[in-house]
């Protein structure tokens, strides 16, 4: 029986390898047979509840084992698992379950305050459980027979809600089709085979943590549930789980190299590891492939784009190789993916190395944001091209750069800074643990850039030291003019730091974020 949409996966694997290992999470291992098992029992509860074929249903909690048995249970159903992010605010969360429409609500324990906050104003989620409590009972009573409700290409398969850095979170709507546009590639590219041990390391309600399961899960390799993301931890369990595979973001790789013994850690396992979602330096880059002594793959995509549109292969990870400046780059696009990079003015194609918007078109580009026609309208032409929202340029060879989300650009004098590439100048400072660059009002030049600063423990440098760095390093247009010094970034869970965040109190009592 082939593999063609999500519900398959579960249905074929759960038949073909019953008795093999599907997940681990601590000293917990559920097989495929358990796991088919369970959600056909999650599928008869939520029958029971009312949840029929395209409905939603809300699942607020850590990584862990439940996800699979809610994801796969409502796939069973031809339903829709929305993973909402934990760290929101309850009147965040309340709108998300809400915008939704889900009939059911499935919370962990730890965020029972949160549940306690919006009972209340719930407005179509008329079953909630919770784990811990109700939620093992109420499946247990159910029969594990699968429902065998059928799921067309176009069907959505999951809903996540996009990371809303600005305005309002949009349910995004990913169809069967739009998953087995990249599935099929993953082990092709990544590797990832049936004998594969799978890091699940990064959020579930993130395309890079729910995305990257299913492509383990597609395969029918064995997934390792992180729930707490601590880098010191996450060292010792690559040996002792003999993890083959993961995705991590460049934050993560950042924190995993400082921790001490890194270097002696045992990494003999590891074939290949997937980075993303935000820009690395290349200092923080060489390292990893120094000490991970695995091969590297960047991927770069959106949740709309189904994760990896565009790929930089191991071959290009060679830091001291004569093409070591794709170390910048995100590659190139993957099989069936077109890149265009378009003037936002004209909408006429940039030239080789001009930077314009980046534009999508991929059987991987989202069936469109739930319940929001314009915004759809306005991010998917009639052609089919998704418009990213990020800054780029394409080289002679083809390969992506990306310089910064659109939104993110800062205009000082007329001309055009792009904060990434001032942030990877800024990277290779010794005294720099992590900056972000934002643009902040300037009487003279309307605005310039600012670094916001986290030093590494037990270092001084002072404001002076990091701007001549950097006006050593870039056209003196670009270099911030001023320097913020901070403990940490703050970043939203894909690892992409909140620049609306650090931009709001200089811009506070403006009518526009732009001067």
């Amino acid at each position: 029986m082939g593999i063609n949409t999500v519900s398959d996966i579960i249905r074929v694997h759960g038949a073909e390898r019953a008795d093999q290992v599907s997940l681990v999470q601590g000293d917990r291992r559920v097989s495929w047979g358990e796991l088919y098992a369970r959600a056909g029992q999650v599928a008869n509860l939520f029958a029971a509840a009312g949840v029929g074929n395209q409905d939603r249903v809300a699942f607020l909690d850590k990584n862990g084992i439940e996800h699979f048995e809610v994801f796969y249970g409502a796939a069973l159903l031809n339903a829709v698992c929305v993973d909402v992010n934990w760290r929101l605010a309850p009147p965040e969360v309340e709108y998300i379950v809400n915008d939704a429409e889900a009939k059911v609500l499935i919370v962990g324990a730890e965020f029972v305050p949160v549940l306690d906050a919006i009972r209340a104003n719930l407005t179509t989620a008329t079953t909630i459980l919770v784990i811990g409590t109700d939620y093992e009972d109420a499946v247990a009573a159910q029969p594990t027979a699968d429902p065998g409700t059928p799921s067309a290409d176009d069907d959505v398969a999951f809903q996540l809600y996009s990371s809303g850095t600005t305005g309002r979170p949009k349910g995004v709507m990913l169809s069967n089709a739009n998953f087995f546009g990249l599935l099929p590639l993953a082990k092709e590219m990544w590797e990832l085979s049936p004998d594969a041990v799978n890091l699940v390391a990064m959020p579930l309600f993130h395309i890079g943590g729910g995305g990257w399961a299913v492509a383990g899960q597609y395969e029918g390799a064995r997934s390792v549930i992180v729930r707490d993301l601590d880098p010191a931890a996450l060292i010792g369990l690559i040996g002792a789980e003999g993890i083959t595979h993961g995705f991590l973001v460049p934050a993560v790789l950042q924190f995993m190299l400082m921790i001490p013994g890194v270097d002696q850690a045992d990494f003999s396992s590891l074939r290949v590891l997937v980075y993303g979602a935000s820009p690395i330096s290349e200092e923080v880059l060489a390292k990893s492939v120094q000490t991970f002594q695995c091969k590297f793959w960047q991927a770069y995509g959106l949740t709309e784009t189904t994760g990896a549109v565009v790929n930089l292969s191991p071959a290009d990870h060679d830091v001291d190789g004569p093409n070591r400046h794709r170390l910048r780059s995100c590659g190139l696009p993957g099989p069936g993916v077109e890149v265009r990079i378009v003037d936002t003015d004209t909408f006429q194609d940039c030239e080789v190395g001009e930077v314009g918007e980046i534009w999508i078109r991929s059987k991987q580009v989202m069936k469109g944001y739930w319940n929001m026609p314009e915004e759809t309208a306005k991010s998917i032409d009639a052609d089919g091209w998704f418009r990213s929202g990020d800054a780029g340029y394409l080289d002679a060879d083809g390969y992506l750069f990306i310089h910064d989300r659109v939104k993110d650009m800062i205009v000082s004098g007329g001309e055009n800074v792009y904060p990434a590439e001032v942030e990877n100048v800024l990277m290779g400072h010794p005294a720099i643990a992590d900056v972000a660059v934002i643009g902040v009002p300037h009487e003279r030049w309307g605005e310039t850039a600012k670094a916001v600063v986290v030093l590494k423990p037990g270092v001084e440098v002072n404001d002076q030291e990091i701007i001549d760095y950097a006006r050593e390093r870039l056209a003196r247009f670009k270099c911030p003019t001023s320097v913020d010094w901070v403990d940490m970034l703050p970043r939203n869970p894909s690892g992409k730091i909140l620049k609306k965040d650090l931009r709001a109190p200089y811009w506070e009592g403006r009518e526009r974020m732009v001067n």
